[in-house]
């Protein structure tokens, strides 16, 4: 949400994602993409200027791409424990038959 002040001097927050358009005629109205339109102070260098702050904001708070080191290291020796004590939790549960392919059995 950015900040943003009326004529009247009443403050507003507004979601930048919802504005379709900002036009400077000598005041700047700002329009909704449900058809309110708004008469602000601000003039459309601060309004954007600030919607690429917020933007900026999100993209930084939602992290980069790359996984969390201490998350894969967990994974992993949790795969490794699963996989590794499956016959010992398990014993003689799997024959020979049974851990060959589907596909290389013969009838």
């Amino acid at each position: 949400m950015i900040f943003l002040t009326r004529m009247d001097k009443q403050e507003m927050y507004i979601n930048p994602d919802h504005i379709v358009s900002i036009e400077e005629t000598p005041d700047t109205v700002i329009a909704l993409f449900n058809g309110h339109h708004f008469i602000v102070k601000e003039s459309a260098k601060v309004i954007i200027g600030r919607i690429v702050a917020f933007r900026a904001r999100v993209m930084r708070r939602s992290g980069s791409s790359a996984p969390k080191r201490y998350l894969e290291r967990s994974r992993k020796s949790l795969f490794r424990s699963v996989t590794l004590n499956r016959e010992a939790a398990y014993p003689g549960t799997l024959d020979e038959q049974a851990r060959s392919p589907f596909h290389s059995r013969e009838s």
